[in-house]
């Protein structure tokens, strides 16, 4: 069993400013994992503090020092790969082969990605007598989620360090295990003291006072869109930049002349991926009118291979995180039931065999309409709903009526029409047949938040725009 009963404060492990803790549940054993010290507000303070003493010098490094640190930590990194991929499977569940692969390679692709950036960012443009300089923000708060729990620290904390801004982060409650191993990797890094601080805790506690505190100079959120709204009222009072990715229900629009095929296994695959836990998982698959039978069948086969079980295993999903977001996705199925929707597999209940952790059973509904529930609410668990369209016009109607706007998928073979759908999806991410580019802005319309992250656009949210006229005069 883990006890991380530290936080990472100024350079140092210390002890919190009281002796609470809370318990870390084994999704798929439904047995404790560990204990993690709970944070307060007097632990958010110094950590705060320790980042606020840490800003002047470095912000005042150079390019090439921060490099090193970010060249570091991919060295640190590759380190420890082991004990990371063992935390997340103990933590949310994630099977042996995501922990250990997809979900550490997105990590290892954005701190390349940030490398790359930093070399040759414009953090100074001049124009005629007009000097542009691009400085780091200040001292900023990351506060992650359990989802992709070391990709999303990563998305934010990269970009910061690059462009000198210092932090505090707080990871989730639910997978706190990764934050701890991944603050051991920033400590043997050799990441100056106060640069990069860690407190544990839950929302109440820590992200609270975190996203409300006088001397925090952004906020950085990923999570539902019900908390967002409350951080961004915490934040308010301060006037500080609050950035945040939320939630999401989005389409995967299937093209007449697309293989369905191929495209319906990998659109379900797609949403099963992670047991349906991703914010941009396109859950809402559209598929023309006249080849619904074929669609529906599809996605019944991709969905009954799609292996359940033990995530130490060789199951291609494993349990959702928690007892009361099992209940949440099972709720919402029995939802989709009693609205009319056609259960194509899956439903309500845990999968056969299996009478202890919280495993859902991989779901798809047909005959939806799009004001149903399930095609309204982020049902966050592998169900994936089957919406006909009559016409193109129909399907970017249809894909644009939710609340949401953080992803979409066109798939189809005519890419003069693919690309021209796409320019009409409003999503802040819209793939062609699944692509998928480490470069490009990453974040919502609507209510699925606002900011971008990976990437250059990533570095341009941690940093203040100032304007230096005169600055060419002779």
């Amino acid at each position: 069993m883990r006890d991380y009963l530290k936080f990472y404060i100024g350079g140092e492990w210390v002890d919190p400013a009281q002796s609470d803790t809370f318990d870390v549940v084994n999704p798929a054993t439904e047995e404790l994992a560990g204990r993690v010290a709970q944070g307060s507000a007097a632990d958010v303070d110094r950590a705060v503090a320790a980042a606020r003493k840490a800003f002047p010098a470095w912000s005042a490094t150079d390019r090439s020092e921060r490099l090193d640190l970010l060249r570091s930590i991919e060295d640190a990194f590759g380190k420890r790969r082991d004990d990371m991929a063992a935390a997340l499977t103990e933590e949310m569940g994630a099977p042996a082969a995501l922990a250990g692969g997809f979900q550490l390679d997105l990590v290892v692709g954005h701190l390349g990605k940030a490398i790359e950036v930093l070399t040759d960012f414009p953090f100074t443009e001049q124009r005629g007598d007009l000097l542009v300089v691009r400085e780091p923000i200040g001292v900023c708060g990351l506060i992650t989620p359990w989802n992709w729990p070391l990709d999303l620290i990563a998305v934010k904390l990269f970009p910061a360090l690059a462009t000198g801004c210092t932090v505090v982060l707080k990871p989730s409650e639910r997978s706190p295990f990764t934050g701890q191993v991944f603050t051991e990797v920033l400590e043997s890094a050799g990441v100056p003291a106060g640069v990069y601080n860690m407190i544990q805790g839950d929302g109440p506690s820590v992200g609270v006072p975190l996203s409300a505190h006088a001397d925090i100079d952004m906020v950085s959120f990923t999570g539902s869109t019900r908390a967002g709204i409350e951080i961004a009222r915490n934040a308010a009072p301060s006037v500080k930049r609050v950035t945040q990715e939320l939630g999401g229900k989005s389409p995967n629009v299937i093209l007449d002349d697309a293989d369905l095929a191929e495209n319906v296994v990998k659109g379900v695959g797609a949403v099963m991926l992670n047991s349906g836990q991703t914010c941009s998982a396109t859950t809402r698959m559209l598929v023309p009118a006249n080849r619904i039978a074929d669609v529906i069948e599809a996605a019944r086969g991709a969905a009954e291979a799609t292996t359940v079980g033990d995530p130490t295993g060789d199951a291609a999903i494993g349990p959702v995180v928690s007892a009361s977001q099992f209940d949440k996705i099972q709720s919402l199925i029995q939802q989709g039931i009693d609205d009319g929707a056609t259960l194509v597999t899956g439903g309500p209940g845990r999968p056969d065999g299996l009478t202890k952790g919280y495993y859902v059973k991989p779901t798809v509904f047909a005959d939806v309409k799009n004001d149903m529930t399930i095609a309204r609410e982020e049902i966050f668990g592998p169900v994936l709903v089957i919406i006909s369209y009559d016409s193109v016009d129909h399907a970017v109607e249809l894909a644009n009526d939710t609340e949401y706007g953080l992803a979409a998928n066109v798939a189809g073979a005519d890419l003069d029409e693919v690309r021209a759908v796409a320019k009409r999806i409003r999503a802040g991410y819209v793939s062609i047949n699944d692509a998928f580019d480490f470069a490009s802005p990453f974040g919502g319309y609507k209510k699925s938040g606002n900011g971008r992250e990976w990437g250059e656009y990533g570095f341009q949210e941690y940093l203040e725009i100032k304007g230096i006229l005169g600055y060419g005069q002779a």
